[in-house]
């Protein structure tokens, strides 16, 4: 493992350097990925972003977006720079096969990988790790590694402060979670000082929905969402045919779930979705029920306590049906 001295070293000079972060990026992975760019160009590095897969369009206002490179769109042209890296930051995911395609590139790659993270187990393929899985956002973390690990707090500026506080805001549900610390306020004060405009942020995340996206919202709350008061969870689910009538795009079935959770006795919430490939999960929940272990055991996935992921390659129906019966084991948990 790289130590901070050769770190410090090798970043004191010009470098060729990519970030990438997980597939169908969110708010925290295009905020943390593109708050360290903007840093890191201060220096005179020659950096790049690159995300494996598209992303929302209500994100692609942050300083830098114009820049990044859509490894299914232009794979050739970020293969190379992959492989021509001499460093690579690895952001807001913890395992190579969250960049799909791109994660044996990375691994082939000569360069140095860093992971900013705060997800559980991580995969041991970095060379230097800034980890912490009670951080509420990848953004927090890219903070600490700016003004703890390389020194560097006055080098975050308006840029890289709009793009961490967006990073933070959105990972912890508007400063919602448990995991929003009186620390993560005072990282957010600091953001606000150098010049994040806290309110605009908010503005052009929350509320630039196309009008195809609100009606989509409501036929998931009027017809796909049932309630299973016997688990206290609640279940949206939706078809192909939804996603194509309503035309969802990138980005659109984005925090849907939080609905489902926000019903005063509901403990789990499952958004359930057919792809074109597979049927992803979304799930969050309230208190102390592990989210994150059902995906792991059951959906191929994981991640935090309160909100995780998973899929499943069986038919939408059998994995609804899969999920209930799943339930009838965590029905002590979910009924305390």
């Amino acid at each position: 493992m790289l130590d901070i001295t050769l770190l410090n070293n090798l970043l004191a000079q010009p470098k060729k350097i990519v970030i990438t972060t997980h597939h169908k990026p969110d708010g925290d992975a295009m905020g943390s990925s593109l708050g360290l760019y903007n840093y890191l160009i201060q220096q005179g590095h020659h950096t790049k972003v690159i995300t494996p897969t598209d992303y929302p369009d209500f994100l692609s206002w942050m300083p830098g977006d114009q820049e990044v490179v859509i490894f299914t769109e232009q794979t050739s042209v970020a293969s190379i720079l992959i492989a021509e890296a001499d460093l690579i930051f690895c952001l807001d995911f913890n395992n190579l096969s969250r960049i799909n395609e791109m994660g044996e590139l990375v691994r082939a790659a000569n360069a140095y990988k860093i992971m900013i993270d705060h997800h559980l187990e991580p995969e041991d393929f970095d060379d230097f790790r800034h980890w912490d899985i009670n951080a509420c956002a990848a953004a927090q973390l890219v903070y600490t590694f700016i003004v703890d690990v390389l020194n560097n707090k006055k080098l975050i500026n308006k840029d890289v402060a709009t793009c961490l506080y967006t990073g933070i805001m959105t990972d912890s549900a508007s400063f919602r979670l448990p995991n929003t610390t009186s620390n993560v306020h005072r990282v957010i004060a600091d953001l606000i000082d150098a010049g994040a405009p806290n309110s605009r942020i908010h503005e052009l995340v929350y509320s630039s929905a196309s009008e195809n996206r609100l009606r989509f919202l409501g036929h998931c709350l009027t017809n796909c969402l049932e309630i299973l008061p016997e688990f206290n969870t609640a279940i949206i689910t939706v078809t192909k045919h939804d996603l194509q009538k309503y035309d969802v795009n990138t980005g659109d079935t984005e925090g849907i779930v939080n609905y489902a959770l926000s019903i005063a006795s509901i403990r789990l919430a499952a958004f359930i979705v057919e792809r074109s490939d597979k049927v992803k999960l979304s799930l969050r929940s309230k208190g102390d029920f592990p989210a994150n272990e059902i995906c792991k055991l059951y959906f191929s996935g994981g991640g935090h306590r309160n909100a995780a992921g998973g899929q499943s390659s069986a038919g939408l129906q059998e994995v609804v049906n899969q999920f209930k019966l799943i339930l009838t084991e965590y029905k002590k948990l979910l009924i305390q």
